[in-house]
């Protein structure tokens, strides 16, 4: 069993950390035998639609795997837990920024997600070896795209692995970029944006540009779980 379901989280203290620093860390939402069985996923063939080697695009060094539909039964749980209290907080960003709402349920915006013609899931699983590192990017697949999402440790810190931490980089207009490190615990989730957020302005809350990437694994390897809401064309 997870050690805290979704429901459990203090959404509240959770939102304001994702207003205030753009983007929070949950307490572990898997438990040491959940995290070692997706990792060991990884090896098999038949459980993605897609393998990608970052170095063949220059994305990185890594290598990261789309999982194909249907979706191991721990992913899809978390990918429908999480949505809701997270198009609470998307709605009130897209409230700020005077954007369309979006569905408060996974099944409604997979609606929406098809309408755009956006049918293969993309909630994935990303290893490095050391070495490894991922390019600031954001994970766009098409006209839609939900504002946030969730990175979840699969291995242990300094056990399994050293370096690999989670960076943010926020671009405000006229200013210089801010970055954002972020160390998980096995378990524990990193909850962020997808491409930007709203933030406090003179004028009222205005847009800023978010990219995320992982720095330099110094040996070790990591694993994670990432959990993308909108689906890919």
């Amino acid at each position: 069993m997870a050690e805290l379901g979704v429901s459990d989280l203090d959404w509240p203290t959770l939102g304001e950390e994702l207003d205030r620093s753009g983007c929070a860390v949950t307490p572990p939402l898997l438990d040491e035998a959940q995290c070692r069985e997706l990792s060991e996923l990884f090896e098999i063939d038949g459980a993605f639609r897609s393998t990608i080697v970052m170095s063949r695009h220059a994305f990185g060094e890594g290598t990261y795997r789309y999982f194909a539909d249907p979706l191991p039964a721990v992913v899809q749980r978390l990918r429908v837990d999480l949505y809701g209290p997270l198009a609470l907080i998307a709605n009130r960003w897209a409230a700020d920024l005077g954007t369309k709402p979006f569905p408060d349920t996974l099944d409604g915006f997979i609606e929406v997600c098809a309408a755009a013609g956006q049918h293969r899931p993309t909630p994935l699983l990303l290893r490095y070896w050391a070495g490894g590192y991922n390019c600031l990017h954001q994970d766009l697949y098409g006209e839609v795209a939900f504002p946030l999402q969730v990175t979840i440790m699969l291995s242990v810190p300094d056990v399994d692995f050293t370096g690999g931490e989670n960076v943010l980089v926020e671009q405000r207009p006229r200013a210089q970029s801010r970055p954002v490190v972020a160390s998980l615990g096995r378990g524990q989730a990193l909850l962020f944006p997808t491409r930007d957020r709203p933030v406090p302005g003179k004028r009222g809350p205005k847009r800023v540009t978010m990219r995320h990437g992982v720095s330099t694994v110094h040996s070790g390897e990591r694993t994670t779980l990432g959990i993308i809401f909108h689906n890919a064309e």
